[in-house]
């Protein structure tokens, strides 16, 4: 494996010349599009090859971290009564809703939209009790006790997120924010600027691929059942409009970000995590999913 693993990722450093990386935050332009790393985590070892190490904010993985402890705080029948679970073939932070009032069939987790409704679900006196919660969960969920925010990213996405902020008061005119929206934003904001590398995506991956449960301490972090809805939800939306080609391609439930990051898994066997900041028109990292598809088609991993 670790030999074909770095074989791979040489073979697809040549995408990291395509696509673009994010520009519209400017801190994410500063990226290094040469950059390219690859980690895989199984319950019979650990394998990486490139820039597996190198940092970079979660950006919209992110949004897989809001909906397992929204889950966790409310039940999934909860979670669904508040935004759907339909692909919504809109781009991740579209905004060109027709209607006079959102209604949850409207939106999804894995857009933008529906993951600032979703932060709101998760259990909290106060903002800063709903990070502080956040940020320690996905500590957890990863195995890295040592995340913190990147506040160069933080401060950057605040003084830019115009269009966030504009579907954030969409949510609120439609009564599915009920606290202060630039409080919300905050917490939003901040967790997509988490610090994270290769290594704790493939660890989050690997909790998903081994139904809820941590692989070295056998505790059950999520229930099993929010483990199979959340996978559930990464295959039909987790690659934003290129979900569908993504799964013809790779099959594996994935959540991609425009840091460059993705992180996959395939259930029962392997968490995957991914960095190379070059991404195509859809927000997704080229590199990646050329990886991904190798990856998959040499170990025969699609679930389909």
């Amino acid at each position: 494996m670790q030999e074909r693993l770095e074989q791979i990722l040489e073979e697809c450093r040549k995408y990291t010349w395509e696509g673009e990386v994010a520009d519209y935050i400017p801190e994410l332009a500063k990226a290094n599009r040469e950059e390219i790393g690859i980690y895989v985590a199984t319950d019979h070892g650990e394998f990486f090859a490139g820039d597996w190490e190198k940092q970079f904010t979660i950006q919209s993985i992110v949004k897989t971290i809001f909906l397992m402890l929204a889950a966790q705080d409310n039940g999934i029948q909860y979670v669904k009564d508040h935004v759907g679970v339909e692909a919504t073939g809109k781009p991740f932070n579209a905004i060109d809703y027709a209607e006079h009032k959102l209604l949850r069939e409207h939106i999804n987790p894995m857009v933008n939209i529906g993951a600032i409704a979703v932060c709101e679900l998760v259990k909290a006196s106060s903002n800063d009790e709903r990070l502080e919660r956040l940020l320690n969960y996905t500590r957890d969920i990863t195995g890295n006790p040592k995340l913190e925010v990147d506040h160069a990213v933080y401060l950057s996405e605040k003084r830019t997120g115009h269009k966030n902020r504009a579907l954030a008061y969409l949510l609120k005119n439609s009564g599915m924010i009920v606290g202060d929206v630039e409080e919300l934003l905050d917490v939003y904001f901040a967790m997509c600027s988490v610090k994270v590398n290769c290594q704790d995506l493939a660890k989050m991956g690997m909790l998903l691929a081994n139904h809820g449960k941590g692989v070295k301490s056998g505790r059950q972090i999520i229930p099993k059942a929010d483990a199979r809805f959340i996978n559930a939800v990464l295959t039909t939306s987790g690659m934003y409009d290129g979900s569908g080609e993504f799964a013809t391609r790779v099959g594996l439930p994935a959540k991609s970000g425009v840091g460059g990051g993705i992180m996959a898994n395939k259930p029962g066997s392997m968490g995957i995590g991914i960095y190379s900041p070059a991404l195509d028109r859809k927000g997704n990292s080229i590199a990646g999913i050329k990886m991904l598809e190798k990856l998959s088609r040499e170990m025969d991993l699609s679930i389909f």
